[in-house]
């Protein structure tokens, strides 16, 4: 005999949950309930509905799954750092990671489980893309990180990037869900602009972005201000050369009004020369933005080393001197797998 499979209930709207329970003959306000518990209140189990029957509860433990996600492992950092890797309903493994400053709690989350683009300086890039996530499981990631944040420092999460593993604008659809549910006041209630979801770079969807009007920040993953340059470092430019990207970015702008945050990797010997920031000075001048200049956080499986520090404040000073808003950001969790992708592969290795 098989057994029926049961259906994914976050993976159902309001109303699709009202149709199940009066299906169910039960009355359609009970469907509220339940949504409040899985997203407001971020239930992971139907045991945990105590304003339902007993019996209304079996029911919809035999036919529906909440595919919730777990804490599979977590090293914790001197700077107090913690990395996890999430074991999701399905065994597949992504990463996740918290990020305490002064001033907030930031949670950088996964979209994809491996990733397809191949970027030689990222561990996720050595990994095959398995699949996407669906909405449920990057929502779950910012729970359990939230989690950790409050656990550990006494605070709540303030800010997440889509910086994990996997390209989030290859997972449009689930990745927007996913902020539908965090951020709408019967989910998490957390503010867009608490949001960042970075890209590599893909033109077509930058401009999709722009015609939904996106509230969340985009970041873009640039690296490089050349084409040749970024093409040997991130294959996905071949595809979405830097004039390409440089158009979609000006179209995302005119729709939405919102700058844009240029990530850049000051690799050592490769691109951290004064005339690599006068390439990005002049790529800056498309539209409003600001800069953060990343310390690399060296993996095993590419020759990449990180800038020198007085490389990294020249390159700084000379993006300043052009007007251009700068941060430096330094490298965490030096002392564990902090780079992205990295406890994963380690762990799909061992298992």
């Amino acid at each position: 005999m098989v057994t029926a499979k049961k259906t994914d209930i976050r993976a159902l709207d309001l109303p699709q949950l009202q149709q199940h329970l009066v299906a169910m003959q039960e009355p359609a306000f009970r469907a509220k309930q339940i949504y409040q518990w899985l997203w407001e209140k971020s239930a992971t189990s139907f045991e945990e509905m105590s304003n339902l029957s007993k019996d209304l509860r079996k029911v919809l433990d035999e036919t529906f799954a909440i595919n919730a996600v777990q804490v599979n492992n977590s090293q914790f950092s001197n700077d107090h750092t913690i990395k996890n890797t999430f074991r999701l309903a399905d065994g597949n493994i992504v990463e996740g990671v918290l990020i305490p400053l002064e001033d907030r709690m930031t949670a950088c989350v996964s979209s994809q489980v491996g990733c397809s683009l191949t970027c030689k300086f990222c561990a996720t890039g050595y990994m095959d893309r398995k699949r996407n996530l669906n909405a449920d499981e990057i929502y779950d990631q910012v729970v359990l990180i939230d989690k950790q944040a409050k656990q550990n420092y006494n605070n709540p999460l303030t800010n997440i990037v889509y910086m994990g593993m996997g390209e989030p604008l290859l997972n449009y659809a689930n990745v927007l869900k996913s902020i539908e549910r965090i951020t709408a006041p019967d989910g998490l209630n957390m503010s867009y602009k608490r949001i960042t979801v970075s890209t590599a770079g893909i033109a077509k969807m930058i401009k999709k972005l722009g015609d939904d009007g996106a509230k969340f920040n985009l970041a873009l993953s640039l690296h490089a201000a050349d084409d040749k340059k970024r093409n040997e470092i991130m294959p996905i430019n071949e595809a979405n050369s830097l004039k390409a990207l440089a158009e979609a970015l000006k179209y995302y702008f005119a729709k939405t009004k919102n700058p844009v945050t240029y990530e850049y990797i000051v690799f050592n010997h490769f691109n951290d020369e004064i005339s690599d920031a006068m390439d990005l000075a002049k790529f800056c001048k498309h539209i409003p933005c600001k800069v953060n200049l990343i310390e690399y956080n060296p993996i095993s499986f590419a020759d990449f080393t990180n800038a020198e520090g007085d490389k990294i404040d020249a390159f700084s000073n000379y993006l300043k001197s052009q007007g251009i808003n700068t941060n430096i950001r330094r490298s965490r969790g030096k002392d564990i797998d902090a780079a992205c992708g990295q406890l994963a592969v380690k762990e799909e290795a061992n298992a």
